[in-house]
C-alpha cells in the first residue's frame, strides 16, 4: 500500500551557508515526470514535497528484489549560478528527506557557465 514521504530542500552559497531566494527546484520521477515544482524563500527553503513511497512496513524487512523507498531526481537553477542536479534521492514512508544545496555563484568558474554540478546518492544498502 503506498505511502507519504517527503523531500526537503535548502539553497545556499559560500562556506557561510547564506540562503538563497527564488532557486527555482524541480522535482521528477525517474522517468523525467515532473512531481513538483517549487521556488525557495527567504530561508532558501520550500515547503515538503509529498511524495509517494511505498508502505513503511516494506522497509522494515525488506524484499531485495523491490526497493522500500521512491527515487526522485531534483533539478535547482538560480541566475547567476551554476545550474545543480542531485539524482537519486531516496524518499522513505513517514520521513522527510532534506537535501542541502551549495549554489556556486558562476563568478567563481567564468569559463564554465554552461556547466552543471551533479551528484549522485548511491542505493541505501539495506
Amino acid at each position: 500500500m503506498p505511502s507519504t514521504g517527503y523531500i526537503q530542500v535548502r539553497a545556499y552559497t559560500s562556506n557561510a551557508q547564506y540562503p538563497l531566494r527564488n532557486v527555482a527546484i524541480t522535482v521528477t520521477s525517474q522517468d523525467g515526470t515532473a512531481i513538483a515544482m517549487r521556488l525557495t524563500d527567504r530561508s532558501g527553503k520550500i515547503t515538503p514535497i509529498p511524495i509517494p513511497v511505498p508502505d513503511k512496513s516494506e522497509s522494515q524487512s525488506p524484499d531485495p528484489s523491490e526497493r522500500p523507498y521512491a527515487v526522485v531526481n531534483l533539478y535547482a537553477r538560480l541566475k547567476g549560478f551554476e545550474q545543480t542536479e542531485a539524482e537519486n534521492l531516496q524518499v522513505f514512508a513517514g520521513t522527510t528527506t532534506i537535501q542541502n544545496l551549495e549554489m556556486v555563484p558562476l563568478s567563481e568558474f567564468p569559463d564554465q557557465w554552461d556547466q552543471m554540478i551533479i551528484f549522485d546518492t548511491p542505493p541505501q544498502n539495506l
